[in-house]
C-alpha cells in the first residue's frame, strides 16, 4: 500500500498530546485505536512519511485493524482522511483540538489539587492542597532540594512508593566490574553464550549490565531469560534495551514463566491477527481461542503458511466450531511430522491413493462371480443380475411345432 503524509493546520517541535484529548476521547478507545492514533500525533511532529503497513508492523496489529482505528478517529472528528481519485488512501489530517470547545469536564474540574515537592533525591512527596486557591505545581516547578540531611531511602523503597500496583520494579543499578565478572562466572556464564548466540556479536559492558539486571533486578529465571534473548531475536530486535523493555513489561505483568510470556508475546503478535481473520474471526483472541493458537504455533511449531492451510481447509469445511475443526487437522498433521506445505501435499497424494485403493477394492469385492455349468468368472457388472441355464434346442422345436 502507498505512503502517506500526516499534516496539520499548526504544528509544534515535539510530540505533545493534548490534555483534552486524554480527558475526553481516550476514556473510550481500545489499545489499538490509542496507538494509532499518538503514533499519527509523532509522526506529525516528527515530519516523517508513514504508511498503514507501517503502523500495522510496528505495533502488530493488521491492516484491517489501523483503518479501523482511522475510521472511529475520523468518526470522532479527531482526523480527516484524503483520497486520490482511485480511492487509494494519501493522507491523514489531524483536527487541532485547541480550537473546539471542550464536551466534558477537564480533570482539574473534577479531582483535587496537589502541591508536589521533592524532599530528596529520590522521594517525591505529594501533598492535597488546603483550599482551591493554591495551583497545581507543573513538573518544571518543582523545587529540587539537594542539600537535604536525611538519609536517602533505598531504591526499591522509591520505586515501591511510586508505582501504581502492587508489582515492585527495581530500578536498574549500576554493577561494578567484580559483580560483572563474578556474574559471568558463575549464574551468568550460560547466559551471555546464548546471548551471544542469539544477538550474534560479543556482549559489551552495558550488556551485561542489563543481563545481570534481568536475573538480579527483575528476578527472571534463566529459562525466562534464555526466551526472552531468543524472542528479541527472532523480531529481529538485537538489542539489550528491547529486550529490558519487554522483560519490565512481563514483570508488570507478573509473568515469571515461559509459557506465561509465550502466552503474552503471542497475544499482540501480527500472525495472531492473521489467524483471527482466516478463520472469520474478528477482534482480539479469546482465552480459550488463543490456547488453541499458542498450541500451534509454540507446541506444535508450526509456521505461519501451515496453520493457514489449516484454516483455509476448515473455513471451507464448516461454519461452527472452527477452532476445534483446525486443531484436529494441525494434530494430525504434528503426528505425521508435517512441517511444510510440501509435506501436506505430499500427505493429501497419499491420502488420495489410499482413497482410490479402497473404492477400487470394493468395487471388485461387490462383483458377482458367475457360476453355472459353463464354469466360473468374473460376471462383471453383469454379475449383478441372476443368470439362467436355458435350453435353446427345445426351445426351436418348441415354437416351430406351432407353426
Amino acid at each position: 500500500m502507498a505512503g502517506f503524509v500526516v499534516y496539520q493546520d499548526s504544528y509544534i517541535g515535539a510530540t505533545i498530546v493534548s490534555n483534552r484529548f486524554i480527558d475526553e476521547y481516550m476514556t473510550d478507545a481500545n489499545d489499538a485505536q490509542l496507538k494509532v492514533y499518538l503514533y499519527l500525533v509523532r509522526m506529525l511532529n516528527a515530519h516523517l512519511e508513514t504508511s498503514v503497513s507501517d503502523i500495522a508492523d510496528r505495533f502488530n496489529h493488521t491492516e484491517k485493524d489501523v483503518l479501523r482505528a482511522f475510521k472511529y478517529w475520523e468518526k470522532k472528528g479527531l482526523l480527516t482522511l484524503d483520497y486520490d481519485e482511485n480511492g487509494t488512501l494519501n493522507g491523514v489530517h489531524l483536527v487541532n483540538l485547541c480550537n473546539g470547545e471542550a464536551k466534558v469536564p477537564s480533570v482539574e474540574a473534577t479531582h483535587k489539587k496537589v502541591k508536589v515537592s521533592r524532599q530528596s533525591k529520590d522521594v517525591v512527596e505529594i501533598h492535597e492542597t488546603e483550599s482551591e486557591n493554591d495551583a497545581v505545581v507543573d513538573s518544571h516547578e518543582i523545587e529540587v532540594e539537594n542539600n537535604v540531611s536525611a538519609e536517602p531511602v533505598p531504591q526499591a523503597m522509591v520505586t515501591q512508593m511510586i508505582q501504581p500496583s502492587e508489582i515492585t520494579i527495581v530500578a536498574k543499578p549500576s554493577y561494578s566490574a567484580k559483580e560483572l565478572q563474578e556474574f559471568s562466572k558463575k549464574q551468568g556464564c550460560t547466559l551471555v553464550s546464548l546471548a551471544e548466540v542469539y544477538f550474534g556479536r560479543p556482549l559489551a559492558q552495558s550488556d551485561l549490565q542489563t543481563l545481570c539486571y534481568l536475573t538480579d533486578g527483575l528476578g527472571m529465571s534463566e529459562d525466562l531469560v534464555d526466551y526472552l534473548l531468543q524472542y528479541c531475536a527472532d523480531k529481529g530486535k538485537k538489542d539489550f534495551r528491547y529486550a529490558e523493555k519487554v522483560a519490565i513489561g512481563w514483570k508488570e505483568k507478573n509473568i515469571t514463566t515461559v509459557n506465561e510470556a509465550s502466552g503474552s508475546s503471542l497475544r499482540y503478535d501480527k500472525v495472531v491477527y492473521t489467524i483471527m481473520n482466516r478463520l472469520g474471526k474478528s477482534g482480539s483472541p479469546a482465552e480459550k481461542e488463543m490456547e488453541y493458537i499458542s498450541r500451534w504455533l509454540v507446541e506444535y511449531g508450526f509456521s505461519e503458511s501451515v496453520i493457514l492451510d489449516a484454516c483455509d481447509r476448515t473455513v471451507l469445511a464448516t461454519d461452527n466450531h472452527r477452532f476445534q475443526y483446525a486443531e484436529g487437522i494441525l494434530s494430525s498433521w504434528n503426528k505425521n511430522n508435517v512441517r511444510s506445505t510440501d509435506e501436506i501435499a505430499r500427505l493429501d497424494s497419499d491420502f488420495q491413493k489410499k482413497e482410490a485403493a479402497k473404492s477400487a477394492s470394493a468395487q471388485t469385492g461387490s462383483s458377482y462371480t458367475a457360476g453355472g455349468k459353463n464354469g466360473g468368472g468374473n460376471a462383471g457388472a453383469f454379475g449383478k443380475y441372476q443368470q439362467r441355464d436355458i435350453d435353446f434346442e427345445a426351445l426351436e422345436k418348441k415354437v416351430f411345432a406351432k407353426k
